[in-house]
């Protein structure tokens, strides 16, 4: 990637569609070798940009979901101990183990079970791979404190065998749903970028990508309601993921143009609570409707 407009186009090669802001900081996290902080809402293609990022470079993409409860040992490795006890069988089934060497034996790379953080570290022919860790704001503090090692060194320590330090940084992508704070020590070691909704413009350049068998005035009606949607006062907004698996649906229905029925048929796509899809029934999705064919037409 040697500029901006280099990032755009690979990005745009593999149906993702992006602003010149996030191609730009994209662009940096790669040039610069730092970690690439994203925030927004759910649904907004935080996730995407790192498995278009690793298609478009040929690189493997390795994805730590994080969780409440996630501790340094699940995300960087584990001992294989069932491997370990039937070596530990198999050893004094023979007679006269030594207890010394066989332990020596046991805490070696045959019986490790790399999980991402180390596989992220470890030697890659195709090349650093992109190791995306999801949703960082599920995890806790120790969690994140454990992160600053791994990020600001890009190594990992095994008590077993010591430190393990990658040949090549990966490139790493942190994503965040905001659904509490991500300490401020993280933050500084990353360069960020907040995800926000796209306009219509963008959102139809995204549809046209990822359902290009939906008709063009289809995809309109379609970007218009779920921009309208948004406005209202809902639990749960919906992303541009509920856009497409809108449009997706409406394509499967053999759907032409949009209407009231048609709408509350399939809010399910679009909407994800009840008391929301509630809201949405009847004179509200007509509403609606009319403001996003009055926006088209006056745009």
């Amino acid at each position: 990637m040697q500029t901006i407009d280099d990032v755009q186009t690979m990005l745009a090669d593999q149906g993702y569609v992006c602003g010149r802001a996030l191609a730009t900081v994209v662009f940096l996290s790669q040039s610069l070798g730092r970690p690439l902080f994203l925030e927004g809402e759910a649904g907004t293609g935080k996730t995407e940009i790192a498995k278009a990022l690793a298609a478009s470079l040929g690189r493997d993409l390795i994805r730590l979901q994080c969780y409440e409860g996630l501790d340094a040992a699940s995300a960087v490795y584990e001992w294989n101990f069932a491997e370990q006890m039937i070596a530990i069988r198999t050893a004094e089934a023979a007679g006269g183990a030594d207890r010394n060497a066989l332990k020596s034996e046991l805490f070696t790379e045959d019986y490790l079970i790399p999980r991402p953080l180390l596989q992220a570290m470890r030697p890659n022919p195709k090349g650093a791979p992109v190791l995306l860790i999801d949703e960082i704001d599920r995890t806790d503090a120790p969690f994140e404190a454990f992160l600053l090692e791994a990020l600001s060194d890009f190594q990992v320590t095994i008590p077993e065998l010591g430190t393990i330090k990658a040949p090549e940084p990966p490139l790493v992508i942190l994503t965040s749903n905001r659904t509490r704070e991500v300490h401020d020590a993280l933050k500084r070691r990353c360069l960020y970028h907040w995800v926000d909704y796209p306009t219509f413009d963008r959102e139809m350049d995204i549809l046209t990508a990822r359902v290009p068998d939906a008709a063009r005035d289809l995809s309109r009606e379609v970007v218009a309601f779920v921009q309208r949607l948004r406005g209202e006062d809902l639990f749960k907004t919906p992303g541009v993921a509920e856009t497409i698996d809108w449009a997706k649906c409406l394509l499967a229905l053999d759907v032409i143009t949009l209407s009231p029925e048609v709408i509350s048929d399939t809010l399910g796509a679009i909407l994800k609570y009840q008391d929301d899809i509630q809201a949405l029934q009847g004179s509200a999705a007509k509403r609606l409707l009319d403001e996003a064919r009055a926006d088209l037409a006056t745009g």
